[in-house]
């Protein structure tokens, strides 16, 4: 029984779904937290999920190319620059209203009416 659990590979399927359920929890968390940083990690895991799915339809469409992975590391290279941006705006707006609440966040100004 054993041995035949170890030779079973995941297929095109099994590997959609578990993209499909990162990206589901991304979206969950982007509309669920309240914390910025969360929500970036959040976006983060949407986005990851979405350069696994170049992959894994590199692997199986067209497997002795490799534009999927050359695809998902753009996709890396564009995450990190905006987490870098994100946090940026996040770490300004945390000096100003000493809380990374995004709901806190509706104003331009804080409450004693200074910049």
């Amino acid at each position: 029984m054993i041995e035949q659990l170890a030779t079973l590979a995941p297929g095109p399927f099994h590997w959609l779904s578990l993209t499909v359920l990162l990206f589901a929890i991304g979206i969950y968390g982007i509309l669920t937290r309240r914390n910025a940083v969360g929500i970036l990690m959040a976006v983060e895991l949407a986005l990851n999920s979405g350069a696994m799915n170049f992959v894994v339809f590199n692997k199986y469409v067209a497997p002795s190319a490799v534009d999927g992975q050359i695809m998902a590391i753009f996709v890396i290279a564009i995450a990190a620059a905006e987490v870098v941006v994100g946090m940026a705006i996040f770490v300004t707006l945390f000096g100003h209203r000493r809380t990374v609440d995004v709901t806190r966040m509706d104003q331009i100004t804080d409450a004693a009416g200074t910049n």
